[in-house]
């Protein structure tokens, strides 16, 4: 599923806040300067969710940073992108959104071909102690790993 895909950014923030439930790829629609700029890596996902309005959906709080060569004609590097999806799926999504603590958020932004495709998640979010305990897991994974390694040598 990953051939011919080249990673962009990644919401690492996102798997750490909420447990993700379901994923979909979707496209994106991006102005040229847009386009130049997330290529060249300038793009945050961070603070970035997915709204929906009249059966679409939107990229909210997504910053695209400027784009050096691009002259007079710029970008608002928070202005709302529409996200390329099915009908049925913006349906369905919208639908599961409206349950209480549900959102759907970016995971991340990656290059299939020649174009720029974003991969959305429905998500729930962490308790506490849930994020406690996937630290503590990923302490636990990392030193066993270690140990493994060290006794290979």
């Amino acid at each position: 599923m990953n051939e011919g895909r080249r990673n962009l950014a990644i919401n690492r923030k996102a798997r750490h806040i909420y447990h993700l439930l379901e994923k979909e790829t979707a496209g994106i629609e991006l102005l040229g300067t847009e386009v130049k700029a997330i290529r060249a890596g300038r793009i945050n996902l961070k603070e970035a969710h997915v709204f929906f309005e009249g059966g679409e959906a939107f990229l909210v709080s997504c910053h695209i940073g400027h784009y050096e060569n691009a002259g007079y004609a710029g970008h608002d590097p928070l202005r709302r992108r529409r996200l390329l999806l099915k009908k049925r799926e913006i349906e369905r999504f919208a639908a599961k959104v409206r349950e209480k603590g549900l959102t759907v958020v970016p995971i991340a932004v990656f290059l299939e071909g020649n174009w720029i495709k974003i991969e959305i998640a429905l998500a729930r979010g962490k308790q506490l102690h849930d994020k406690r305990e996937t630290l503590r897991q990923r302490t636990l994974d990392r030193e066993a790993e270690q140990a493994i390694k060290e006794r290979g040598q």
